[in-house]
């Protein structure tokens, strides 16, 4: 997108001269400049002194797609039209002379100038003198003018008027009574849009309808001019919801308020309707064999054996050490599955950065995992295979964790398989920085999470991975449902690779051969649906991710 700014803003924020197409309009190509362009204001803004003066990248684009349908809509309005400026023009010259014109039209040119003015290869005049590739400069001055003043009758942008607004065009004398005649002008020409408005009126409309929100006045322009826009158009309104629901997304502030569920058809048909999936067909298999007479126990494996260690007053440590009595007594109890939580071989980093972050005794995390090995802190493989034999004698059957969705940030796959996981080459925000400590313990791979995870000041959605042998470094989604902020001791998988899948499918029948039982964590994390929404949103139902909108995927 590209939208204008002054003179004034330019040298006030020094802004690179690469982001300024040869119309001097900011050009923001893509997300990724964007960020930059907002990250480069607020850096020099006094956010200490002036905190409430922040910018969002969503509020800027927001701002500048408004600037960019108006363009679009007038252009529309000329195209059934093409020779009104013309006539407005020579009309302006009558009433208000040309000099005063000249005045004017120079005056906005010096305060909002293209590239040849701002680098003074032209002087205004020369440049108003000017043919432009469908019409005079004049005319284009004239229509940026126009367009000023639309913008200058919207109180939602009120907060970018340091950007956006000259006070020495706008207090000019000439200024108010040449744009009311502009208006009175419009008004008396043909009607255009789904009301038949008057052009300024129309442009007008959304501010008036929705005075306050930009994002109120761009839904307003999707429902009421969306058949005017076109795709392009219409997709850059979706992206700007979902950049405003990325940003908006609250950090876990706790649970809401409980909600009794209903499930009868009348809601069900309701709620599918109107959250745009569609009902699925049932088609799990049903439970016919001993699934619905199990009784299921679960039991943090470390502490659970320290318990059995005092309640025996054994040193137990390892799991071919848990006492046959211990397994008798749930049997006793009528339980018959054992569901044994942290068995698998975890991540270091986990336990590192817990420590990093104020928790000197902390231990990984039981679902951030090295690799899908029994831990050899529990015995490894032997001495699992000894209590399940064990296990078996009284009739339990024992179940384990598996995790499909993530890996732990230092994982085995992410040391020799860094392809299989979700990364990007750059840094999706530039307020990210990575200089803390190696959680690694490849001495080849650097891996380091985001700065700011150690003061508590940002829940950054990536970490940094950078092979020390040739440098490179990618930077790698952690794990995330989206309901909360990211689990910053994992890395997010990749499910739209094939390989990826296999593996995954490959390791879940492994674990199926040792485990009676598996308990899949995050199970909704393998739907295709749920992958779609967290990681590559369809345009508009993004924002549960953080920068993941603009990595949206169609169905």
């Amino acid at each position: 997108m590209r939208f204008p700014i002054t003179k004034r803003a330019r040298a006030k924020y020094r802004f690179q001269p690469s982001l300024f197409a040869e119309d001097g309009k900011v050009f923001l190509p893509d997300v990724k400049t964007l960020h930059s362009f907002v990250f480069h204001i607020n850096q020099t803004i006094n956010l200490h002194d002036h905190p409430g003066k922040t910018l969002k990248a969503s509020e800027i684009h927001g701002m500048g797609l408004l600037d960019e349908i108006f363009r679009h809509v007038f252009n529309l309005y000329l195209q059934e039209n093409p020779t009104i400026i013309n006539q407005l023009f020579s009309s302006l010259q009558v009433t208000f002379a040309p000099s005063n014109m000249d005045i004017l039209l120079n005056l906005f040119v010096k305060h909002y100038p293209p590239q040849d003015v701002y680098e003074e290869r032209l002087t205004t005049q020369q440049y108003l003198a000017k043919q432009g590739v469908t019409c005079s400069n004049q005319e284009t001055a004239l229509i940026d003018l126009i367009l000023l003043w639309v913008s200058t009758q919207n109180q939602a942008l009120i907060p970018f008027a340091s950007l956006i607004w000259e006070p020495d065009v706008l207090i000019h004398p000439l200024f108010n009574p040449v744009l009311k005649y502009i208006e009175w002008s419009f008004s008396e020409l043909p009607g255009f849009g789904p009301e038949k408005q008057s052009l300024l009126d129309m442009l007008k409309s959304p501010s008036e309808k929705v005075p306050d929100s930009i994002p109120g006045q761009l839904e307003y322009i999707r429902i009421h001019w969306g058949f005017l826009l076109g795709d392009l158009l219409n997709f850059q309104l979706l992206n700007n919801f979902d950049l405003i629901k990325e940003e908006d997304k609250p950090g876990f502030t706790g649970p809401g308020p409980a909600e009794v569920l209903v499930y009868d058809s009348k809601t069900m048909s309701s709620s599918f309707s109107s959250s745009g999936f569609d009902r699925e067909a049932k088609a799990f298999s049903l439970d016919c064999d001993w699934m619905p007479g199990l009784v299921l126990i679960a039991k943090n494996i470390f502490v659970w054996l320290e318990q059995l260690s005092k309640k025996y007053n054994l040193s137990i440590t390892t799991l071919e050490q848990i006492p046959d009595d211990e397994l008798m007594n749930l049997q006793s109890h009528g339980i018959n599955g054992l569901w044994l939580i942290g068995l698998w071989q975890r991540s270091p980093a986990s336990a590192r950065i817990k420590q990093l972050t104020g928790n000197p005794e902390a231990v990984s995390s039981a679902y951030s995992l090295y690799s899908y090995r029994i831990a050899e802190e529990l015995g490894g493989d032997a001495a699992y295979e000894i209590l399940k034999q064990k296990a078996e004698k009284f009739g339990i059957r024992l179940a384990s964790d598996m995790v499909p969705n993530h890996m732990g940030i230092d994982s085995e796959w992410v040391i020799q398989h860094p392809e299989w996981f979700l990364s990007v080459d750059e840094s999706p925000f530039p307020s990210y920085s990575f200089n803390g400590p190696d959680l690694s313990s490849d001495d080849n791979i650097l891996i380091q999470i985001e700065d700011h995870y150690y003061d508590r000041s940002d829940a950054a959605v990536v970490f940094r991975r950078t092979d020390k042998r040739t440098g490179v470094s990618k930077f790698f989604y952690h794990g995330n449902d989206g309901t909360a902020m990211p689990w910053n001791d994992t890395a997010q998988l990749n499910y739209i690779d094939p390989a990826v899948r296999e593996i995954v499918i490959q390791t879940i029948i492994e674990i199926a051969r040792k485990f009676p039982i598996i308990r899949f964590d995050a199970a909704m994390t393998l739907a295709k649906k749920h992958i779609q929404r967290l990681w590559y949103p369809e345009p508009g139902s993004g924002g549960a991710i953080p920068s993941r909108s603009h990595h949206s995927i169609t169905q």
